[in-house]
């Protein structure tokens, strides 16, 4: 039994020192409270409960990964033999043509709500008195404050003017008043730094997946990281010193090779600060995390022997891999590439399309956003794919991680005029991933003040335009994070802090406006809420 917080629903199960307890009411709906004692493990799964809707609302189907992923740079979801057209959802998410009816768009704006819900209604039962944890209160109610402050988070990011709503006994027919960015961001940073310090200073144990002190000051250095996207003022200090709480704590540290971090049993790690629990035995939502059904063709179900058929759907963009160096090891580690295999070691075929009998062998190429047939594309392999598992991986999500946090700094050092300090840091990141060439790992000041080495520009059938990544500022520091954080459902918001998202072209992508760095507010919601204006441009 891994030593980890399982999280079904609003049941939690928790395993810690090989010990198991679990709420036993069947509705797993709500906290039932003349039904709850809370006491220890309880209290935990109580509190567990909330950090649900975050599983929910980045990995379900059309979630925040995806909406995060596939209208940026280097993943890309074309027709393929099977489908995938999918009434065009995909092909409007990467040409910035998503409508406010879109799914991702509604999915991301409902789950996360439910999360900003869940906060509500149990910090309502605590302060109520219908709970009581009069040991643990302060400390519960600010983790529960800091919890609802990451799903704003998300909304700031994905929408900017979403209501602010903080009670759960609201009257019948409430409907909450909108908020500018501005006033969500103030929210986001007051709500953080007012509880940070009554956070527990535990690392793993019980609080693995959990907001301790210093998973608050990972979220905390995000959110300054893109502060002048969400308020026009930037942050870069206040950043600097959230991820030295972290750097100076000692708590964290590199893995030897990146791929531990992503391994199946990936619960121990030491980079991982904070991570969503994922167990393909107890974490039963079909999409829950299926990244291997997602990017793998059928055939690839014997390399595996997976219980499932995958459906082979999303890819890597040519574009994004011609950017790495042919020594990274995170060419090879990350992605799956080249002739496939059974588990026994015989060739596998394609077993569709115009390929159909002939080697399944990924290639680094793709037609277009409307026509691929099997081998096009290399594939998603970042998270270890463990032999035998089922339509759901069990591998933790890493929300927060210290290579994350050495880069936040990096960048706040870099764009504050001390590139050479920011230097040393992205050298030290690269320094596992060019263990045969380590010369190739040091980057300098300077380096870092140059452009994009990506090819930015139209790749498709019929159409070539050539624009580069030359004028991109800072832009080599942009393809630092994206060879490091491919395939974290993070793209698009990197992407739109150095103002690359609305203004190049890729693959069959070319910009649609600026104000696409916003999503929609969803029309469902317009139509039930008349204090709702949506984002301008939609």
């Amino acid at each position: 039994m891994k030593t980890r917080i399982l999280i079904i629903g609003l049941m939690v199960i928790l395993a810690v020192n090989q010990s198991c307890t679990k709420l036993k009411n069947e509705s797993y709906d709500s906290v039932i409270a003349d039904e709850f004692v809370a006491s220890g493990s309880d209290l935990t799964a109580l509190v567990g409960s909330a950090y649900v809707p975050w599983r929910h609302t980045m990995l379900l189907w059309n979630g925040v990964v995806r909406a995060q992923m596939l209208t940026a740079d280097q993943d890309v979801l074309p027709a393929r033999p099977n489908g995938w057209v999918d009434g065009g959802v995909y092909k409007r998410l990467h040409q910035h043509k998503w409508t406010s009816e879109d799914e991702v768009v509604q999915n991301c704006w409902n789950r996360t709500y439910v999360g900003v819900n869940s906060c509500n209604r149990i910090i309502y039962q605590i302060e109520s008195g219908s709970i009581d944890i009069p040991d643990l209160k302060e400390q519960v109610l600010a983790e529960l404050r800091i919890l609802r402050a990451s799903y704003y988070y998300l909304l700031c990011d994905l929408y900017g003017n979403v209501p602010i709503v903080t009670q759960f006994d609201v009257p019948d027919g409430y409907l909450p008043e909108q908020n500018t960015r501005q006033e969500v961001y103030d929210f986001i940073i007051s709500e953080i730094t007012s509880n940070i310090d009554k956070l527990s200073e535990t690392v793993g144990g019980e609080f693995y997946g959990r907001f301790n002190k210093l998973a608050a000051y990972s979220l905390l250095a995000k959110v300054y990281l893109n502060a002048e996207v969400y308020s026009g003022t930037s942050r870069w200090e206040e950043c600097i010193q959230a991820c030295d709480q972290v750097i100076n704590a000692g708590k964290h540290v590199l893995e030897a090779n990146q791929s531990d971090v992503f391994a199946t049993n990936n619960e121990n790690s030491k980079e991982i600060i904070m991570a969503l629990a994922f167990d393909e035995n107890y974490v039963s939502d079909w999409n829950a995390f299926d990244f291997h059904m997602y990017t793998l063709q059928p055939a690839n179900q014997a390399t595996y022997n997976f219980t499932a058929t995958p459906w082979g759907g999303v890819c890597v963009m040519p574009q994004y891999i011609n950017s790495f160096d042919p020594d990274d090891n995170r060419l090879a580690a990350n992605f799956i590439q080249g002739q496939q295999y059974s588990s026994t070691g015989v060739a596998l075929n394609c077993t569709m399309g115009a390929f159909a009998g002939r080697p399944l062998s990924y290639i680094n190429e793709v037609p277009s956003i409307d026509e691929s047939q099997e081998v096009h594309g290399l594939r998603w392999g970042k998270f270890e794919y463990a032999q035998g598992i089922t339509n759901r991986l069990s591998n933790d999500w890493p929300l927060f991680r210290y290579a994350d946090v050495l880069l936040m700094k990096a960048e706040s050092l870099l764009r504050s005029g001390r590139e050479n300090e920011a230097a040393a840091i992205v050298t030290q990141v690269r320094e596992r991933n060019f263990q045969s060439k380590p010369e190739k790992a040091i980057v300098t000041g300077p380096q870092l003040l140059m452009g994009s080495t990506y090819d930015y520009g139209r790749r498709d059938n019929g159409t070539s335009t050539q624009q580069g990544g030359a004028d991109i500022r800072y832009g080599r520091f942009l393809d630092e994070l994206s060879w490091e954080f491919t395939q974290e459902g993070r793209r698009r918001q990197d992407m739109i802090r150095f103002d690359v998202f609305t203004k190049k072209s890729w693959f069959s992508h070319d910009p649609n406006g600026d104000y696409r760095k916003l999503f929609p507010i969803p029309n469902s919601e317009l139509l039930t809420n008349s204090n709702l204006s949506q984002n301008p441009g939609y």
